[in-house]
């Protein structure tokens, strides 16, 4: 459910900020006392204000560089002290961003730094250079880190090599064909750790984007007795779900056709400002003879600056439904801005979905 914000966030780019910059320049020159702190405060500072977080990520990469007076394997050494002192998880991605930008012509070094990096800030971004550069051996390498001990280094093998992986290149060889992945993701889909099982989840669902007959297919094949798989299972299904996929609802043990009646169903105010609110209010009444498992899903149909409309599906509920039972429910949305999404005046449409198929329809008007 979307809401509004009380207070406007600071801007992500702010991470990497002037006071960020000291306390590494402090930190470097204590453990290198050659480390030129002025010269790397100017090279990390240099129009900082245009730059994006992923630009100033790279400036800060190529501000050490310039301040450490020495070859990449000693630079490594230092910046492995420098690792936990960053004191912030995305912050220390500047390590292995630092290796990705220097170290690919040493690949046996980069690999370990890669591995002892990420445990402070993921190396999810840098590892994709190397991907790019030697798809079958950095692979191979990270197969391994699939079987290792902290939970980290496996997420990296999950997450780094995600073919559609956000803020970063897509892997277009994976894209066309995921296999080579799969090893990975058979690895870890019963994983202990709720931050990798998140990972396996979404590397799954970029494939499912691309190739949705081999997923299923392979994940039908895995045992959902396991907690930890079907916890995989379910949320690598997300978007064939919201698509009312009938094998992926089957596979989340849904119970296929929906025999319910909408005893009601309502979208309210009918007219709002943009910044307001809508409450979707419905009640579903079974006509099965035997309990239901039911996915309830909304969409709304956002008007597009052109005039046409482009469809978006949220998750409501999902709901196990007795033999004539009755349930009722309801949620509300904030109507604002986004980076991501910008709204336009004019009728939009509300669907409700229940196991992939429509229902009932409402919808609200958008005052300009």
């Amino acid at each position: 459910m979307e809401d509004t914000a009380t207070q406007a966030a600071p801007a992500l780019k702010e991470i990497f900020d002037r006071a960020r910059f000291q306390r590494i320049a402090a930190e470097m020159v204590a453990i290198a006392p050659g480390f030129d702190g002025e010269r790397f405060m100017a090279l990390a500072t240099n129009d900082l204000d245009a730059l994006g977080i992923m630009q100033r990520l790279r400036q800060t990469a190529e501000a050490l560089r310039g301040a450490l007076n020495c070859d990449f394997a000693r630079s490594v050494e230092l910046l492995r002290e420098l690792a936990p002192r960053i004191g912030h998880g995305f912050a220390s991605i500047v390590l292995p961003e630092f290796v990705a930008l220097y170290g690919r012509a040493d690949f046996e070094r980069s690999m370990e730094a890669l591995h002892y990096f990420t445990r402070f800030g993921s190396a999810e971004f840098a590892i994709r250079h190397f991907l790019a550069d030697d798809f079958v051996r950095t692979l191979d390498v990270m197969r391994g880190w699939a079987l290792d001990d902290n939970e980290h280094v496996r997420r990296l093998a999950s997450e780094g090599s995600r073919p559609r992986l956000p803020w970063s290149f897509q892997l277009k060889n994976l894209i066309a064909d995921p296999q080579p992945t799969l090893p990975i993701l058979e690895a870890l889909k019963g994983d202990p750790s709720l931050y990798v099982r998140k990972s396996v989840a979404n590397h799954l669902n970029d494939i499912s984007k691309d190739n949705a007959g081999l997923l299923l297919e392979r994940l039908a094949g895995w045992d959902m007795a396991d907690r930890n798989t079907a916890w995989i299972v379910r949320h690598a299904l997300r978007t064939l779900i919201k698509k009312g996929d009938p094998k992926a609802l089957a596979l989340i043990g849904t119970t296929g056709k929906p025999e319910v009646d909408v005893a009601g169903f309502t979208v309210t105010p009918t007219s709002i400002a943009l910044g307001g609110r809508i409450a979707l209010r419905t009640s579903i009444v079974s006509t099965a003879e035997r309990p239901q498992q039911l996915v309830v899903d909304y969409a709304v149909h956002y008007v597009k600056k052109a005039g046409g409309t482009s469809k978006k599906v949220f998750k409501l509920k999902e709901i196990t439904l007795p033999p004539a039972a009755r349930k009722e429910l309801e949620i509300s949305q904030a109507v604002r801005d986004f980076t991501t999404r910008k709204h336009y005046p004019g009728h939009h449409r509300v669907e409700l979905i229940v196991n992939g198929e429509t229902v009932a329809e409402g919808g609200f008007e958008l005052r300009g």
